[in-house]
């Protein structure tokens, strides 16, 4: 039985992972969070946790993160926080359990301001945009901590490159939710109070990937049982080529509420890059035929979670 430990399980990917994987009956699985007592701010917390449990694997879902409003505006504490949280782990996996394997998803925020399509090769091939900068940068530091630990101790890391999620367990507040959740939960709110308008930050012309994070914890469930194991020694974008102008989402959960609400955009709020979109030729060859659960059954699923967390 394998020793999965997942740090972040009290986060919105975390409780989607956690909510999977707990019905795995070939994993042991053990989570942790800051309110459940491990701060991994804290060296101390960090190493005395894999001193207990020596896990095989540690699904990385731990982020200080938001909005780009959240994190322009938390920048030096965005960047601090992740990348003290990431030299913290590997370094007490290097002292206390080095036969432990990462598995850490990186943001798309990681990618190239200027890119059209992300592909994995040309990951670091320029600047980031500067409104994703705090949160952009400490996920590429994160590979290098990753990399660096590997030369020195031998230390093995999965880079799963992932698009903008979306789905359960997300906040209900709006600056600090994924881009789609705060759509979906804004809408939610308006249809409980009875509101004819709607807010939405920016143009709308920006174009996303979304991915359902139910999909990413299959993902990780197929590594972590041994169903995908080659192909992994480089980070592979869990992507399908394909996006969404946010207008488009927009228009997409409008109808799903009779197309009731007027949009009021609000264009003194950010767009962010004007297009993130991930290549899939990798993903393809290493996770063959894995089938992503449609948009429209997604955002149905969405809806009704927030629907059973209201009033927020």
């Amino acid at each position: 039985m394998k020793k999965v430990l997942v740090f972040g399980a009290s986060g919105f990917v975390g409780k989607n992972v956690v909510a999977l994987l707990i019905k795995q009956t070939s994993i042991a699985l053990h989570q942790t969070s800051r309110s459940n007592g491990c701060d991994l701010l804290n060296y101390n917390d960090c190493r005395s946790l894999l001193e207990k449990t020596k896990p095989d694997y540690i699904l990385n879902c731990a982020a200080h993160v938001g909005s780009l409003n959240y994190v322009t505006r938390m920048a030096a504490e965005v960047i601090s926080d992740n990348s003290r949280m990431v030299l913290n782990m590997y370094q007490a996996i290097a002292e206390v359990s080095p036969n432990t394997i990462l598995i850490n998803p990186i943001a798309n925020c990681a990618y190239p301001a200027h890119a059209e399509t992300f592909v994995e090769s040309e990951w670091m091939n320029g600047h980031l945009h500067r409104s994703v900068l705090s949160y952009g940068a400490s996920k590429r530091l994160l590979w290098h901590i990753g990399e660096s630990y590997y030369m020195q101790y031998g230390i093995k890391s999965i880079y799963l490159f992932v698009p903008n999620m979306y789905g359960a367990f997300d906040s209900t507040d709006p600056n600090k939710a994924h881009a789609l959740d705060a759509l979906i939960s804004k809408f939610v709110k308006a249809e409980k109070e009875n509101k004819e308008e709607i807010e939405i930050w920016g143009t709308g012309i920006a174009v996303r990937e979304w991915l359902f994070a139910e999909d990413f914890a299959r993902i990780c469930e197929s590594i972590l049982i041994g169903k995908i194991s080659i192909g992994l020694d480089e980070p592979v974008n869990i992507g399908q080529n394909f996006g969404l102008s946010v207008r488009e989402l927009v228009q997409l959960i409008n109808a799903k509420f009779n197309n009731k609400f007027k949009i009021r955009w609000n264009h003194e709020m950010p767009d962010g890059s004007p297009r993130k979109v991930m290549d899939d030729q990798r993903f393809r060859k290493v996770f063959g035929n894995f089938v992503f659960t449609p948009l429209d059954k997604g955002i149905d699923q969405t809806i009704a979670y927030y629907n059973s967390v209201y009033p927020y």
